[in-house]
Parts: structure tokens; sequence; C-alpha cells
């Protein structure tokens, strides 16, 4: 489907669900489907994360690490063949993608997880499925902005925020040695981005949420992710029992990483960006061209 259809069908969407339901009601559906259509790669490979674990037979002639691997590849390539990401969107999320395979490597040599089945497509005991796993956080990060139009505002110094970005990122590893940091990073988080609101449009009119607020959310849509993928045996903590949740702690850990996915997406587009302070009175939400401008 390409661009314009996409939007055709989605005003179509938003002209039946306002001439049946009342205003706010239409919103809340729109909004849920719209994240929906946003995280559509994420769905799609925990739906097949589900799917493989109920159907997979050891004796088959691929195995399901890398059937996994195969389907991500595929999905992608399919993406970028309809058009339901650009080019643009595509680098943050290979950028993305590597830094999320480098952490795999290092968080499973020192044992924080590991995965029990085997593959071909494994390096240092990795499975390269993985890395799409980060990729659909960084799919859905770029894809979000664009179909919800969304503005930052006001926002922070862009240099801060890849300091702090990277500061997370380096705390991920640097835990095992040195003490922990996450909660000093948590709390920078919140002064940093405690002006920035997200505004975002539904429809016709704008709304607002702030930035921690949407990371918190976002943060714990994952950790339910993460509960779908250990509960399937696709990846297993250390520690965790079988049958036990994954421990509400990896819900700090993706609040703080939804930040790097987030200046990654900054890195290659700040087109949403802005240092002033805006109102819902104030001019109206700028249309975006379906592909991300590149940041100067």
């Amino acid at each position: 489907m390409t661009a314009p259809e996409t939007r055709s069908l989605e005003r179509r969407l938003g002209d039946w669900a306002r001439a049946r339901l009342p205003f706010a009601l239409a919103e809340f559906v729109m909004f849920v489907l719209k994240q929906g259509w946003a995280c559509l790669f994420g769905g799609l490979l925990l739906a097949a994360i589900i799917a493989t674990r109920f159907v997979w037979q050891p004796d088959w002639p691929i195995h399901r690490y890398d059937a996994l691997f195969l389907f991500a590849i595929a999905t992608q390539a399919l993406f970028l063949w309809a058009r339901l990401e650009t080019w643009e969107e595509a680098r943050v999320i290979l950028l993305f993608h590597l830094t999320g395979t480098a952490m795999e490597w290092f968080k499973v040599s020192a044992g924080s997880w590991g995965y029990p089945e085997p593959g071909i497509f494994v390096i240092l005991n990795v499975p390269l499925f993985s890395g799409f796993m980060y990729a659909s956080v960084g799919s859905y990060m770029a894809r979000v902005i664009r179909i919800f139009h969304m503005e930052f505002a006001p926002y922070p110094r862009f240099p801060l925020t890849v300091a702090l970005a990277a500061a997370i990122y380096v705390n991920f590893f640097s835990h095992h040695f040195l003490p922990d940091l996450r909660w000093v990073l948590i709390g920078a988080t919140l002064l940093l981005y405690a002006r920035t609101r997200i505004w975002f449009r539904i429809s016709d009119r704008d709304w607002w949420m702030p930035l921690p607020a949407a990371a918190i959310l976002s943060a714990l849509a994952l950790w339910v992710a993460e509960n779908v993928g250990t509960a399937t045996g696709t990846w297993i903590y250390s520690g965790q029992l079988p049958g036990q949740i994954v421990s509400f702690s990896k819900f700090g850990s993706w609040y703080l990483l939804l930040y790097v996915a987030f200046v990654t997406v900054t890195l290659v587009t700040r087109a949403a960006l802005t240092s002033a302070p805006r109102s819902a009175g104030s001019r109206p939400i700028r249309a975006r061209a379906e592909s991300l401008p590149q940041a100067r």
C-alpha cells in the first residue's frame, strides 16, 4: 500500500468512526488503530515468535531461529518495497539494529540472558533475528512520528540529549563492572525532558502528552512483549524460572533504551523538533511529507 493510499484509508476510517461514535471515543479508536499501524513491524515479528513456538518441530530442515531471521529480512524488504517505510527510516532502523546487536553480544556473554535453541545464523551465541527486535523499536519510533505528524516542543538542547542517550547506552555495559547509574539516568531523563510535550494529530485536532509519560507507556508495552518472548522460550533471563514473569526492573531498562532509540531517530532527522514551546491555540501542526528529510 503506497503512502497516498495509506492516508486515504486513514481518512476513510476516521470519517467512519466520527460518523458513528462520540468524538472522544472516535479519537481513541483511531489513536489505537494508528498506534497498531505504527508498530506493524514489531507486531508481525512478535506474532511470528508466538506462531513458530507452537508449530515448529525439531526435525524440520530449518531451525526456528533461522526462520525468524529470514522472516524479519523478508518483512523489512516488503516494507521498503511497499513504501510502508522510507529509506530514511530504514537508516534509523539500521542504526538501532547495530547498537542493539552489539548489546546482545555483550549481555549474552555476560550471562544476563541466553537463547536456548540452535541455529545457523548465530554469531557469538546470539541469533541474528534478535537485532530485528531492536530494529522494530526503531521502526515504531520513525513511523509513529510520521503517522501522527508529531512535534516535540520545547525540545532540549540537542547535544544534551545525545550526551544523555550515550550515557544510558554506556551504562547498559558498564554496570557490570561499575555502580549502576540507572536511577540517576532515569532522573536525568525526567529533568531534561520535563517540559517537552509530544504534540500529535489523530484526525483534525491537536493533542499533547508529556514525553516522559509516552516513554513510560511505551516501556510498559515492551515489558509485556518481553514476557511473550520468555513465555515462548525464545530467550531466557538468568535465574528466571519457567512460568515466571520478567523482572519489573526490565521495565526501567526499556524506559531508558527508548531514549536511546528516540535520539537515534533524531540523528537522521530533526524535522519534528522545535526549541520553542507551543500551546493548543498556536499554529497548527505542519503536515509532513511521507519521507523524512535529512538532518542538517
